[in-house]
């Protein structure tokens, strides 16, 4: 991954999160991002535990501070987790937090007894990749250019029509202007321009996977969240509670879409997020997860409990295709746990602006290279404009490129691969009058007939009917 994009979405993350201190990890890693001076614990007793060893570790340890550990947060709440106060935020950079990595490590005798994870950092759960890198950014279509997929042949009916919940940024202001989205319902997009009415960055990111949804399942009733507003990102422990927050607004439905989600470092899933598994465990409802963007092999959660027992029929995780749908996209995260691929490279469907244009300011460096060397002109270097950063991430000469949003946009990430996954299994559960959506998604899976390669492997692939291939470019060797 080329440092200076990292640099260039952490900035952008932490200036959503301003009250929030964040570093990169595990250490000096760019992995994931996580809040600074502060480690999560369950409630009660094992908080207490976590407490009283990080303070008695560091009262042993030259350099750090014990009377600063302490509890930051409720010792009770739904999520069952609790934040603790480990060290100063303030102190050090983004490059890691010794207070947090001294308090894990304070842990780890205990935990080696207790035979599971009794402490973790509060990561950032996030709709763009583990470390924060989106694979691109979305372009305006061309007005030659139609929906890909296209709108499946369907009709709608009140009564039997599959309940989707999308978590995600919201709804963009007009987005019942494209008749596709007409039905859909949810939270508005919070702030979708600045001051010079510049459309903000992730904006329309949820609208995006609603049309993709609705495009492939037509009787659908979709409602989209705007939990992930703040860049696309949320800290870890505040996840959790939205997750309830949203099915008891809402109701539990039957299919969720989650294109957001963290790497950890660790085996096991996201500690504040823990009570939500439990619960939709006892419910129904299929959760349909994206498997990141990182292209890594390193397990992404919540997408990667499909491979925990007990949730092999819970959760579904999804990989993306590239444009032709034939191998895996450069970006998309693999590996066992991953289920299913299908196509997230080059998708077409609705954003913004379809009442009037929305411009868009581009503040990229240029890539000549993919950042993970493959030889086709995948879209983790694009878009392929000059702005005003430089390659150590501070502000250079140039004007950043404008571009005009009038409705559709090409997007591509393992975000869009997910709601695909998504509306075949709700369509499956119209078609095949399958009330159960674990049934549906069990036997979408059984049935497939089609495979693609993802890095030497061949996987499960599900294409849409509706949807096209589109060629891939093939970039120049170079001597």
């Amino acid at each position: 991954m080329a440092p200076q994009r990292f640099h260039e979405q952490f900035d952008q993350i932490q200036r959503s999160m301003p009250d929030v201190p964040l570093a990169m990890g595990p250490d000096d890693a760019a992995e994931f991002l996580y809040e600074k001076g502060v480690v999560l614990a369950r409630d009660g007793e094992e908080a207490r535990i976590v407490e009283d060893t990080v303070r008695a570790h560091f009262t042993a340890t030259t350099g750090l501070v014990a009377d600063q550990v302490r509890r930051a947060g409720a010792e009770t709440n739904r999520t069952g987790v609790t934040r603790i106060r480990v060290g100063d935020p303030n102190h050090g950079d983004r490059t890691g937090d010794r207070a947090v990595g001294h308090a894990l490590r304070a842990l780890r005798e205990a935990e080696g007894r207790a035979g599971r994870r009794l402490v973790s950092r509060n990561h950032v759960v996030s709709t763009t990749n583990a470390n924060s890198c989106n694979p691109c950014e979305p372009l305006p279509a061309l007005l030659t250019q139609t929906p890909n997929p296209q709108p499946a042949v369907g009709s709608y009916d009140p009564d039997t029509a599959v309940s989707v919940l999308v978590m995600d940024t919201g709804l963009v202001h007009d987005y019942r202007s494209y008749p596709l989205l007409d039905r859909v319902q949810g939270d508005p997009q919070l702030a979708e321009t600045d001051t010079d009415g510049i459309l903000q960055q992730y904006v329309g990111h949820g609208t995006f996977i609603a049309g993709l949804i609705a495009a492939v399942a037509p009787n659908t009733d979709i409602t989209v969240t705007n939990t992930m507003n703040d860049a696309g990102a949320i800290l870890e422990s505040e996840f959790g509670g939205k997750l309830f927050e949203a099915v008891d607004r809402h109701g539990w439905p039957d299919v969720i879409s989650l294109s957001a989600g963290t790497s950890n470092g660790s085996a096991d899933g996201l500690l504040a997020v823990e009570a939500f598994m439990d619960a939709l465990r006892d419910q129904s409802t299929l959760l349909v997860a994206a498997a990141g963007n990182n292209g890594s092999a390193t397990s992404f959660w919540p997408a990667a409990c499909a491979d925990l027992p007990g949730y092999e029929n819970t959760v579904l995780s999804v990989g993306a295709l590239r444009s032709d749908g034939e191998y895996g996209a450069c970006f998309t995260n693999h590996g066992s746990w991953v289920k299913v691929y299908a196509p997230g490279e080059q998708l077409i469907g609705a954003l913004a602006g379809f009442d009037a244009p929305v411009p868009y300011v581009y503040q990229h460096t240029t890539y000549d290279a993919c950042r993970f060397g493959f030889t086709y002109a995948c879209t983790c270097q694009y878009p392929r404009h000059t702005g005003v950063l430089t390659d150590t991430g501070t502000t250079g000469p140039g004007k950043p490129d404008q571009v005009m949003f009038e409705g559709f946009a090409q997007w591509s990430g393992t975000s869009f691969a997910t709601p695909i996954v998504a509306g075949l299994v709700a369509d499956r559960m119209t078609t095949h009058q399958e009330p159960d959506p674990r049934t549906a998604g069990t036997r979408l899976l059984e049935n497939i007939s089609e495979y693609a390669e993802v890095r030497g492997t061949a996987v499960p692939a599900l294409r849409p009917a509706s949807w096209q291939p589109v060629p891939v470019v093939r970039l120049a060797t170079t001597a």
